[in-house]
């Protein structure tokens, strides 16, 4: 309840290393990683057949293992399906390391795992894996960064491998929430209203359904590999609701971790019971009045520069709104 309509600013994970504080909260998030142990299961059993089941050894590369847990989740899913694994776990935090060392003796895992104190954007794997895993997602998908790290990932991935998550998209829906809007307004500067923020959604009425925006697959193997993204979306207020006034977007996504097993905080089909992800809030510097039957169109950018990738967001219709973070001068997320 403390987090209710508070706004945070998201996560940096690859500028800053996570404190042991945030590895914790979402270490206690039992629901996730028994949807990465169900699609790993899946990924082993499709790979190796029963009748091979103890003379292959797959290649398992936890990219950003953090403190462990998908690695331990990994394990499991080869001890519940009886295949054998060999795990890289590769991660670039120092503090994470230490522990993940400690975690790997005490459990006595030394045979099955090996750690890689690395940035998998540059790390030289020994070997090619046949199942990629990773958790970088942020609250609306690709915000931490995840494609740019799997892009450097998927080198060391074999012709015929996968990656856990296979696909993750971004979703929007115009909101009218003044209590977000006037935290926002009170910093009395242009920054904030060009930041986006991670919420615990309270005080908020949703105007229209949510819309999808960005989506992203791994591995991706196109020659003309691009994570830049443009999206026009349009939405209809229902005409039931009287005219309403929109402060901004708030932002989900659904990951496809394996076939059909999936992850995500977008209303209609969130993942029960999981608190790793707020909705993130993408603020408009003036409230834009509609009315029901007007559209409401709106330009989403995701943009890739040397050493950021930011998001641009406006409005052109009923009435154009200033394009929101130019050129990433306000917001953006380091590479």
């Amino acid at each position: 309840l403390g987090y209710r309509d508070f706004l945070q600013s998201p996560l940096q994970p690859l500028m800053d290393n996570l404190e042991a504080q945030t590895y914790e909260t979402f270490e206690k998030d039992t629901v996730k990683y028994t949807q990465y142990q169900r699609a790993i299961s899946q990924a082993l059993i499709d790979r190796v057949p029963d009748e091979k089941a103890s003379v292959i050894t797959t290649v398992l590369m936890v990219v950003g293992a953090g403190r462990g847990p998908l690695v331990r989740a990994s394990l499991q899913a080869a001890e519940e399906t009886g295949r054998k694994i060999k795990v890289y776990a590769v991660e670039k935090n120092p503090n994470a390391i230490v522990t993940l060392h400690s975690l790997v003796k005490l459990e006595g895992w030394e045979n099955s795992v090996t750690i890689v104190s690395s940035d998998m954007r540059s790390w030289d794997a020994p070997q090619k894996a046949d199942i990629l895993v990773s958790e970088l997602l942020g609250s609306f998908g690709d915000n931490e960064l995840s494609p740019e790290c799997l892009d450097g990932a998927q080198r060391f991935l074999k012709e015929d491998g996968l990656s856990i998550p296979s696909s993750y998209t971004s979703f929007i829906q115009p909101v009218t929430t003044s209590k977000l809007y006037n935290d926002v307004k009170s910093h009395k500067d242009l920054v904030h209203f060009e930041t986006a923020y991670v919420v615990k959604l309270h005080s908020v009425a949703r105007l229209a359904p949510t819309q999808p925006v960005f989506i992203f697959t791994h591995p991706e193997c196109s020659p003309q590999r691009n994570n830049q993204r443009y999206k026009k979306l349009q939405f209809e207020i229902p005409s039931d609701m009287g005219s309403a006034l929109v402060h901004g977007f708030a932002g989900y996504f659904d990951a496809t971790l394996y076939k059909d097993v999936h992850l995500g905080i977008e209303p209609s089909v969130a993942t029960p019971n999981m608190f790793s992800w707020f909705p993130i809030f993408f603020p408009l510097r003036t409230p834009l009045r509609i009315h029901p039957g007007s559209p409401l169109e709106v330009h989403f950018w995701r943009c890739v520069g040397s050493a950021k990738v930011w998001y641009e967001w406006c409005v052109t219709s009923p009435s154009p709104s200033a394009v929101h973070n130019s050129n990433g001068r306000s917001y953006w997320v380091g590479l």
